[in-house]
């Protein structure tokens, strides 16, 4: 792992952040745009994202059997994450909708917008491919343990099968499981379109999180407890935990460090998303994400160098 190239990959993403912090305070990207851009990377740059991050490596069944072997521990990490979240979020719980998005801002991590360029500066292109089966797993929960988290104490959200394997998520995945395993190459233009589109999504995300910081009070975020809980149990904690957890279990070094990267990064975009669509306190959502955005920029390198020093030990 090259920490130079990481360090630069934080900084770039920290920076992207405060250039769309000005656009936010310019109104170059006002509310309006801010949700048509997230409407576009939600239905367009993300499924091309998981598809081109499937597509890196040719086809072999090893290949298969690393992509089921990181499935299958998103899937552990996840259960990790949403039981010790739900502890963690009960002092929060005095107010119902706050509660509900702090636990959901614990559990659900921008894995893919932000996770991927991180991944990528650490294992190259190798890391993209295994971020894509990780990102399975990630949709899986938040249509699925996401949704029980925001319908409490509402009869208007509903946990259904279809939202669960139907999404936005999980058919780019399916496609690009497909394309994965043909048994001839794709042509070079389909992957450069993957790739173009795709690329899209981490820093038109990042720059929409820098807007919505820009309408929000940075006085009352430096001043709320309740943020920096969150930003301590997400960026820290969580990671710390899990990483520990996975290597008292004498995972490969590999998987050790791929799920801390996973587990460090800043709350999930969709949880404003979810903010919005169900009139959850979208405001309180943004601060999450942003203030998370923000802080993992100073948070990340610290937690990964504990988890390289843990393989090594």
């Amino acid at each position: 792992m090259s920490f130079t190239s990481l360090l630069t990959t934080i900084t770039t993403l920290f920076l992207m952040m405060v250039v769309g912090y000005i656009c936010g305070k310019l109104h170059v990207i006002d509310e309006t745009a801010s949700k048509n851009l997230s409407g576009l990377i939600v239905k367009v740059g993300q499924p091309f994202l998981v598809i081109s991050s499937l597509i890196t490596l040719d086809f072999s069944f090893e290949n298969l059997k690393t992509g089921g072997i990181i499935f299958a521990l998103g899937i552990l990490v996840h259960i990790l994450l949403a039981f010790f979240s739900f502890l963690f979020a009960f002092p929060l719980r005095k107010n119902l909708n706050s509660g509900k998005l702090a636990e959901f801002a614990m559990v659900f991590t921008n894995c893919g917008f932000i996770g991927f360029p991180i991944l990528k500066s650490i294992f190259g292109d190798i890391g993209l491919f295994y971020g894509a089966f990780y990102v399975v797993s990630f949709f899986l929960f938040t249509w699925t343990w996401g949704m029980i988290i925001l319908a409490r104490g509402r009869s208007d959200i509903r946990l259904t099968v279809k939202k669960a394997l139907v999404n936005y998520g999980t058919i780019p995945c399916l496609i690009g499981l497909i394309l994965f395993m043909l048994p001839f190459p794709l042509p070079d233009a389909c992957k450069e379109l993957s790739a173009y589109v795709g690329g899209l999504c981490t820093p038109i995300s990042v720059l929409i999180t820098g807007a919505n910081l820009s309408r929000r009070s940075l006085l009352r975020m430096v001043k709320s407890g309740r943020v920096y809980y969150v930003n301590l149990i997400r960026l820290i904690v969580l990671p710390i935990m899990i990483t520990t957890i996975l290597w008292l279990f004498r995972l490969p070094d590999y998987l050790v460090v791929f799920s801390c990267v996973m587990t460090a990064m800043p709350s999930a975009a969709n949880i404003t998303m979810f903010g919005e669509l169900y009139d959850i306190e979208p405001g309180t959502a943004a601060e999450f994400v942003g203030s998370t955005s923000i802080l993992c920029t100073a948070s990340l390198l610290p937690v990964i160098s504990y988890a390289n020093w843990l393989v090594s030990l």
